[in-house]
């Protein structure tokens, strides 16, 4: 079994949760777009930091811009967590799943 979460858009407005193996969940596309705009930002800023380092910039200065995606993306897993909590994990629990918690886990120690 895996524990790695999916998110996937079947072309209904909204997206889909799951793990390996689980039925899926909904995600409100507010949420979807709140998080890939967040990851878009990361990644250009991400990108900003690249050409840094390519242009020889200041060290200490690449360290705090290189901080701040740290913040960037940390803070978009916090996004995904709590939306996640509150709908997949409300699912299982409801339906009586408890891998869908082991899996969360399982996530949570990777992700810190």
């Amino acid at each position: 079994m895996s524990d790695k979460i999916y998110f996937h858009d079947h072309g209904d407005g909204q997206v889909h949760c799951h793990t390996h193996g689980s039925a899926g969940h909904t995600h409100s596309p507010e949420t979807t777009k709140a998080v890939v705009n967040r990851l878009a930002r990361a990644i250009g800023h991400l990108e900003s930091v690249k050409k840094m380092v390519e242009e020889g910039r200041d060290c200490s200065e690449v360290l705090v811009q290189l901080a701040a995606v740290r913040s960037a993306i940390n803070n978009t897993g916090k996004v995904i967590l709590k939306e996640h909590l509150s709908t997949c994990i409300v699912d299982a629990i409801e339906s009586g799943s408890s891998e869908e918690l082991d899996e969360l886990n399982r996530a949570i120690e990777r992700f810190l």
